[in-house]
């Protein structure tokens, strides 16, 4: 007579489906992506050096080098649903696409707006994926192409119109703070600190410079943010306070960095608040940001806890003959 045994076996261990590479595209496909890729860079090449040579003679946007790094980081996660694909090719995206191409002479003869070349590239992407693989490659794609964006450096104007307030506010309280040191008064003059020590005004005042604004660490550590709240599975809730906190956290440890730059300045030397020290305090403060971006994570993840998150084990029922 047969009986029935039941044994608990994890879903890891039900899935039946191997490891992806992407060596699964095949030659042909292979072709066709770099022939798409060297037209791209053909079409928008003088673009694309013009942002790389920002992003070699301009500190604030030096990120920018690693952000396609993470862009092909985010296609690789998600690679066993891109190669299992049914891709249909989309007349919506060869549509997309020649505006695109319309609209980039166009802006280099009459619109001039510089800030629009660098993300006609982007937009050319993602045409260009909406075509050849439809929707359902645009759903795995799409904030990869789109994280792109951190990496083409903010017109001058839109930028100086950040940064200045930032500036002045980061002023205001460290002022306030350096205020608390005995014999030491500080009174905060837009963007300069006036600094008055023992009774000695310091010449000259401590001046919050454009460096200082907070604007570098702001923009790395959104984008890291970004990219960590994709890559860790959290309820979106959770993902969305995470990202927006990145803005609060960067600005908080701005103001950590005026303030310790201050007391160097004052207490110790000007020399040591200028040139290779001042860009190893701001490096310092990427650690804090991140430290503090870890304990709110942790904080909610222990705060709230999702039931569905539980493990759960599948029953297999395996029906055995016993023989005789």
């Amino acid at each position: 007579m047969g009986n029935i045994t039941a044994s608990a076996v994890p879903d890891t261990q039900l899935s039946t489906a191997a490891g992806t590479t992407w060596r699964e595209l095949g030659i042909h496909t292979w072709i066709k992506i770099f022939i798409i890729g060297g037209l791209l860079y053909f079409l928008f090449r003088d673009e694309i050096w013009s942002v790389v040579e920002r992003w070699q003679t301009d500190g604030t946007w030096s990120h920018g080098f690693i952000i396609p790094l993470f862009s092909l980081y985010f296609v690789n996660q998600r690679r066993g649903e891109i190669l299992g694909l049914e891709t249909k090719p989309s007349y919506v995206g060869l549509f997309f696409l020649l505006c695109v191409l319309v609209f980039y002479p166009m802006n280099l003869v009459h619109f001039r707006v510089g800030y629009f070349r660098p993300l006609t590239i982007i937009a050319s992407l993602g045409a260009v994926v909406l075509f050849l693989g439809g929707w359902r490659l645009v759903k795995h794609t799409w904030l990869p192409i789109a994280f792109l964006v951190f990496a083409v450096p903010m017109p001058d104007y839109i930028y100086k119109r950040v940064t200045i307030p930032m500036r002045i506010w980061a002023a205001s309280v460290a002022s306030t703070l350096l205020n608390i040191v005995p014999d030491l008064e500080t009174t905060a003059r837009g963007v300069i600190i006036d600094v008055v020590y023992k009774g000695d005004h310091m010449e000259p005042g401590l001046d919050v410079a454009e460096a200082c604004s907070g604007m570098r660490l702001l923009m790395a550590f959104l984008a890291l943010g970004v990219a960590m709240a994709y890559l860790h599975y959290r309820p979106m809730w959770q993902r969305l306070v995470l990202l927006c906190s990145t803005i609060p956290i960067a600005i908080f440890c701005n103001v950590i960095r005026v303030t310790i730059t201050g007391f160097i300045y004052i207490l110790i030397g000007p020399e040591y608040a200028t040139g290779i020290y001042h860009d190893m305090l701001g490096i310092a403060m990427l650690p804090v940001a991140f430290g503090l971006y870890g304990l709110l994570a942790r904080f909610m993840s222990s705060l709230f806890v999702d039931e569905t998150d539980e493990p759960k084990e599948d029953v297999v029922l395996r029906r055995s003959r016993s023989g005789g």
